[in-house]
């Protein structure tokens, strides 16, 4: 035992010496130092010093933590000390006399026995003596004398007949030597061991093994599935809309008959479940179709930006719906014509009324029980909170533990909740079946055939036709079809809803409508109050 504390304490020392320096340099010297040391039952060693100092004050740096392993560090708790004071890091003797303190974790459990280890004199030291008596026989002794990374045997080490007293000897301990000595005790001797904190590395606080592995994937198929029935009981539509999705006629005798009368704008909201730059555009288009505004095209030179003048028609808004309503407010706010290029200012801020019109409006429809933007801003809001909460508890893990990867689980959890808000929105059943109408209808508008409607009534109705193929982003066909007709069935100069400038025709209709759409949407998205195409 003796020679495997031998070999052992060179490695120990170097640990030690790599951790802290363990004395700093002292203005005194002390001529004597006889020390007693007990090893109580507890594990707990007491100390008792008594000191004959010459000169000044000296200051000892005891150790007070080393490396231990890869993931811990070793504490040595030094509490009691008295005859000197201590300030958690340094040690100040001021004058001769007796010094005492405790110390806990000296004791290491070694092989078939335990182990006190501790740097009993610091230097500078003429003459210093170390008695060590414990609960049990001793086993074995070494000491080691000199810089703490020396290997040198002490002047003397020595143990009594009876076997329960262990004597060590030192002269001339310089400025930053030390005297360590070592006592083996029997097995269960004393029920002390090494104090060890976990030391954080990042390595460490993230290790993946079976434990962590296991944790991780249980931890992420529990927060995960949760997700999941949240939307499966919260988040889903109230019918299955797919198996209605032909109940829709398009026209009856020749009349444009709408999914239950449902306009473009309701329809964009209803479908996407968001009030979006496309449902805004639609409705003015189908304003103007409706004769509450006309669309005239500004004449415009070969580099000059396009742009439109919407004209107030005297048709009263009254009869519209708030969010039609609130857009002709916000458009034309108490002027009777605007160009498309002028709508900034007040108009931004309309657009806020004009949002909330619409959410507001598929929730009196009875299609959502709650409004559809709200509901998407708890939930998201509910997952930022939970990854904010993991990321908390991945800072906790992985300082404190090796489970740091069960904090970035609750991390994806959030992440996945946050994200999925975006579809929580969920349609009664109403709302359901209007969708099923709806996606009918969109059916309808990509099959719809022109020769089933007389040429008298076709520019009216695809006219009518036109804002909702805007919704299902059909424009281009549909442009094109209103294009080629007037009211008997032959090319026309313009139509009854959209003007152009002098040499414009209708067959130019289709490339001024795309545009027209484009720069509507434009001008909507830089109010930033609806999400953008």
């Amino acid at each position: 035992m003796a020679a495997l504390a031998r070999r052992l304490g060179p490695a120990i020392l170097l640990a030690v010496l790599a951790a802290s320096p363990a004395y700093a340099d002292s203005s005194g010297i002390i001529t004597k130092d006889d020390v007693a040391m007990e090893l109580r039952k507890d594990g707990v060693l007491h100390v008792k010093e008594t000191i004959a100092l010459s000169g000044g004050a000296v200051e000892r740096t005891p150790l007070t933590r080393t490396r231990y392993d890869d993931g811990n560090d070793r504490v040595y708790r030094i509490s009691n000390v008295k005859g000197a004071s201590f300030d958690g890091t340094t040690m100040t003797i001021k004058s001769s006399g007796v010094v005492e303190y405790d110390v806990a974790g000296a004791v290491t459990p070694l092989g078939a026995g335990q182990e006190l280890r501790w740097f009993a004199v610091a230097g500078p030291v003429r003459d210093a003596t170390v008695v060590v008596t414990g609960p049990g026989q001793v086993r074995n002794v070494s000491c080691f004398a000199g810089e703490l990374s020396a290997a040198a045997a002490c002047t003397a080490a020595s143990v009594d007949e009876a076997g329960t007293t262990a004597t060590f000897e030192q002269q001339g301990l310089g400025p930053g030597q030390a005297l360590t000595v070592v006592v083996g005790y029997p097995k269960d001797a004393t029920g002390g061991g090494p104090i060890l904190e976990r030391r954080f590395e990042l390595s460490n606080a993230f290790a993946l093994n079976a434990v962590t592995g296991g944790s991780l994937a249980l931890l992420l198929l529990l927060l995960l599935g949760g997700v999941g029935l949240l939307y499966w009981t919260r988040g889903r539509d109230a019918r299955i809309v797919e198996s209605e999705s032909g109940a829709v006629s398009g026209h009856r005798d020749g009349r444009f008959t709408p999914p239950d009368g449902v306009r473009p704008g309701q329809i964009g909201t209803l479908f996407d479940e968001q009030a979006d730059v496309v449902d805004v555009t639609a409705t003015i288009v189908d304003l103007a179709v409706r004769g509450y505004l006309r669309i005239d095209e500004q004449p415009r030179q070969v580099y000059d930006a396009p742009d439109w003048r919407l004209v107030k028609l005297p048709k009263s808004f009254a009869e519209l719906l708030p969010y039609e309503r609130a857009l002709c407010d916000a458009i034309f706010d108490r002027r009777d014509t605007v160009l498309l290029s002028e709508l900034h200012g007040s108009f931004a801020a309309g657009l806020t009324r004009v949002r909330d019109a619409l959410y507001e409006d598929v929730v009196e429809q009875g299609w959502f029980a709650r409004r559809p933007d709200s509901v998407r801003s708890r939930w998201t809001t509910l997952g930022v909170l939970v990854m904010g909460a993991g990321v908390v508890a991945t800072v906790l893990l992985a300082w404190f533990t090796t489970y740091g990867l069960l904090g970035l689980a609750v991390v994806l959890a959030g992440a996945a909740l946050a994200f999925g808000g975006q579809y929580m929105p969920a349609k009664t059943a109403k709302g359901a079946e209007a969708l099923a109408h709806t996606l009918g209808f969109r059916e309808h508008l990509a099959a719809a055939e022109v020769d089933d409607v007389p040429p008298g009534q076709r520019v009216e109705l695809f006219s009518r036709y036109l804002p909702y193929a805007v919704i299902f982003d059909s424009v281009d066909r549909w442009a094109r079809v209103v294009s080629a007709f007037d009211g008997a069935g032959r090319q026309a100069d313009h139509l009854y809803w959209y003007q152009g400038p002098a040499e414009w025709d209708l067959s130019k209709f289709a490339d001024s409508m795309r545009t027209f759409t484009m720069t509507a949407s434009g001008a909507i998205s830089t109010s930033r109050q609806f999400r953008s195409l």
